[in-house]
């Protein structure tokens, strides 16, 4: 935090009247046990003629330091970097090298004085900018761990660049990690590579992009591991069971894990995020499935899977909508095809899903379709997986008012074909068939293929995307609220 320290300066006068002048520096100290500040003091020569010495005084809305033994400049800028408007420690040390001239390339001197840029006067609050569920997205993925480094800030300004207007990025993955500051008695002590998430939105915002925060819900791997009374139970054992060996699978019905990823959900929410996207909101739908017991099955006998997930939805849907966030929800590709096998395992009713969110995204990777449709290769074959998957998707929700964004294939797996062409074939064919937006995935964010296409599709006004904008979107939503007010008092 900030503080102030007087440097007194004592003012010998000829009479023998001293003086006393107080010269207001900030002072700040990179030591977390809040040591005492540095004070630079006063000379006064024996000649009685004054001389204040006040080598450096901290402009408003920076710090001031002084080095100690062993400080680097990348030590300093990772103390303070939480207190700035800065998002990673290497644009704060860049910072600092421009404010401070002459600064060593690595170890500080000791008594140096640093002047630390950027400090903010309290800690961000980020609000949501509210968009309607048609708001045109346009996306790529990003992992927790990506979002907040460098390389991940570099993508998401390149892809603002050459005409995306939204990042999805995690906040919890199907491991389990969560990114974010977030207590919970489930959870404890976690890394969080996104430490400070309203400014990280913030950052999104001043971007003019939409931002959405996904929740890997019912894939846990840590939260089973650590609270095995959580996990799918095996009616031969009793104990947790897996998936292919796997402890991974939380139990979708299980109260306790259901209030945790709310909670989280609404954490994120109060963080500003524009959209809420849960993904692995379903049941393990490999392993064996006779010997997964469920809470559901004693708590609700008369209950099936599907039951199961549309009731949470219910409850999470009433719990995030009154904050003004979107929900959306991940759901199988394949579920289009609403073969009874899928329903029964995953649990993914998605007549019943539709009720309870703004967005549904299905993950219509063409390389997934495995021996669907009599291909061989479905990965070659874009314009038929994602047309029919479409074609399907609307028909299903057709009259619900949802809107279906897909889940495109930005990766190179089971096709020889991938390349920008393929990933504008994607694009066109899903917004022919009635996709609203899209969202790219690549596990490893590269992005280099989108890259590409974008600023071709971009050039072809409204023939691949409407392109949509958030600060347009915002305005339309505020002018129809205003007109409905008008109607309602007339």
């Amino acid at each position: 935090m900030r503080r102030f320290a007087w440097v007194l300066a004592a003012v010998a006068c000829l009479t023998g009247v001293v003086v006393m002048h107080l010269i207001p520096v900030h002072v700040a100290s990179a030591a977390q046990n809040q040591e005492s500040a540095h004070l630079k003091t006063a000379s006064v020569p024996s000649s009685g003629t004054m001389s204040v010495e006040v080598t450096k005084v901290a402009p408003p809305g920076t710090a001031l330091y002084w080095a100690k033994r062993g400080d680097t400049v990348s030590s300093v800028a990772h103390h303070y970097l939480g207190q700035t408007s800065y998002l990673t420690s290497s644009e704060l040390t860049e910072a600092m090298r421009k404010t401070n001239a002459n600064l060593p390339t690595t170890f500080l001197r000791s008594g140096e004085t640093v002047i630390v840029p950027g400090i903010l006067d309290a800690p961000i609050v980020e609000k949501t900018v509210a968009v309607p569920r048609d708001f045109e997205v346009r996306a790529v993925y990003l992992t927790g761990l990506m979002a907040g480094s460098d390389h991940g800030i570099r993508i998401i300004r390149h892809w603002r660049e050459v005409g995306g207007n939204a990042v999805v990025f995690d906040i919890k993955d199907s491991d389990g990690t969560v990114n974010i500051p977030f207590e919970h008695p489930l959870l404890g002590k976690h890394h969080t590579p996104l430490a400070d998430l309203p400014k990280f939105v913030h950052f999104l915002h001043s971007q003019n992009m939409h931002a959405i925060a996904r929740v890997a819900i019912f894939r846990d791997e840590h939260l089973v591991v650590n609270h095995p009374e959580l996990a799918v139970k095996s009616h031969r054992t009793g104990e947790a069971w897996r998936e292919n060996g796997k402890l991974v699978w939380t139990d979708p019905s299980q109260p306790k894990v259901q209030e945790y990823d709310i909670a989280l959900a609404k954490k994120a929410a109060e963080s500003g995020v524009d959209e809420v996207q849960f993904d692995y909101v379903r049941f393990p739908a490999e392993g064996d499935q006779k010997d997964a017991n469920f809470v559901f099955q004693t708590a609700h006998p008369d209950w099936h899977r599907t039951d199961v997930i549309t009731d949470f939805l219910k409850h999470a849907y009433a719990e995030l909508h009154p904050t003004g966030v979107l929900l959306s929800l991940d759901v199988f590709g394949v579920m289009a095809w609403q073969r009874p096998v899928d329903l029964a395992h995953t649990g993914q009713d998605i007549v019943g899903m539709a009720q309870y969110c703004d967005v549904l995204s299905p993950m219509i990777y063409p390389s997934h379709f495995f021996g669907m449709d009599g291909y061989d290769h479905p990965g070659d074959a874009p314009e038929h997986f994602i047309g029919e998957s479409m074609d399907r998707f609307e028909l299903i929700t057709k009259g619900s008012g949802v809107v279906i964004r897909p889940w495109l294939q930005a990766f190179h797996w089971r096709t020889k074909t991938y390349s920008p062409k393929y990933i504008e074939t994607q694009v066109l064919v899903a917004k022919n068939r009635g996709g609203i937006g899209f969202l790219f995935w690549n596990a490893a964010n590269d992005y280099s293929k989108p890259f590409v296409a974008m600023p071709e599709m971009s050039a072809a006004k409204g023939q691949y995307f409407r392109g949509d904008e958030v600060g347009a979107a915002v305005h339309a939503l505020s002018a129809a609220a205003t007109e409905q007010k008008s109607t309602v008092r007339e």
